[in-house]
Order: C-alpha cells, then structure tokens, then sequence
C-alpha cells in the first residue's frame, strides 16, 4: 500500500515539473526567443566598371560593388537560397544584383558583397530621368526577396522569406545616398 502512495505521488510529481517546464519553455519562445526582424543595411562601395558607347547606338552601363549589412537579432541562424536584388526606377528594373547562398549566424552583423550591374542607357531614354536630375534628386526602389530556413537551438528549423524593399534616394549635388529600408519575415 505504502508503495502504491509513493508511486502516486511520483507520478503527480514529475507531472506537475513536466508541466512548469513546459509553461517555460512556452513563455521563452513567445517572449526570449521571439523571431525579430533583422536590420539590413545596404549601401554602394566602389564603381567596378563602366562602358559609354555613343556610336552607332547610345549605351551607357556602369558596374557598382554593393555591400548589405545584415544584423540577426535572432537566436537562430538563418541559412538563406541563391537570390536576386532588383532596383527600379518609376517601375522599370535598372539594375540586377545575385547573390550567393550563406549563412547568417545567430546575434551577429552578416555582410553580403555583390555586383551590380545598372543598365543606364534605359534611365537615359526616361524623360523623367533628366527632370529629376536637373531638380536634383534621383529616387530609386529596391527589392529583395530571400528563402531560406531558421534554425533555433540547431534542434528546431523552419522555413522563412524575408522580403526587404527599399526607398533610395541619390543627392546629385552632394553626390550622397539616403536610403530607407523595411523587412518583412513570413513563415
């Protein structure tokens, strides 16, 4: 009988330690460990190449190294595709950016170096293009698109896209860029 008491209370024992720990681990993971949006940064760094042709066609393209500087203010690393940077112009896509697979690793400023190749001769055959030179401000959208997968503790995983678009503007007179970024994460 006294055996049977201590097998009860045992039982109600573990129960009860099963349960604490599992209301824990659920108010960390809606709390602690809560996926945040992470902060991307991106910005040019050189002009690798350019080409002017005048004759017997007007072609213009220039070659611009891009740096984006992620920050993952997650606990988990995201392992991300292959993907492709898009910049437009009023709707007309301009310039093409690859970028390579990788990891970014939990807590940790992540930079991704590309090669942007802008097609210029499409901006010179835009009216508005020479309108917003002369006025002295170029705005330009970019826009981002990435899969990949999460990885929590290297014990949980699960699929993410996180689509970033961008506002940027380039200031001809002082000849600098200010660029304004929003990052979205689905599951």
């Amino acid at each position: 009988m006294a055996s049977h008491r201590g097998w009860k209370i045992c039982a109600t024992v573990t129960g009860i330690l099963f349960i604490t720990i599992l209301v824990v681990l659920v108010v960390l993971f809606l709390t602690v460990l809560k996926i945040k949006e992470p902060d991307i940064v991106a910005r040019p760094v050189n002009l690798e190449s350019y080409e002017v042709v005048v004759f017997p066609a007007i072609k213009f393209n220039v070659s611009v190294g891009i740096l984006i500087t992620v920050k993952n203010r997650n606990y988990g690393s995201f392992k991300y595709d292959n993907s492709t940077a898009l910049i437009n112009y009023r709707g007309k896509v301009i310039a093409v950016a690859p970028l390579k697979d990788g990891t970014i690793p939990s807590h940790k400023k992540y930079n991704i170096t590309a090669s942007m190749d802008i097609l210029a001769d499409k901006l010179l055959f835009d009216s508005n293009f020479l309108r917003d030179l002369r006025a002295g401000v170029l705005n330009f959208t970019s826009h981002t698109t990435v899969h990949g997968k999460g990885s929590m503790l290297k014990i949980f995983h699960k699929k993410a896209t996180s689509k970033t678009d961008c506002n940027i503007s380039i200031i001809v007179a002082s000849q600098s860029i200010d660029s304004a970024c929003t990052t979205s994460i689905n599951f």
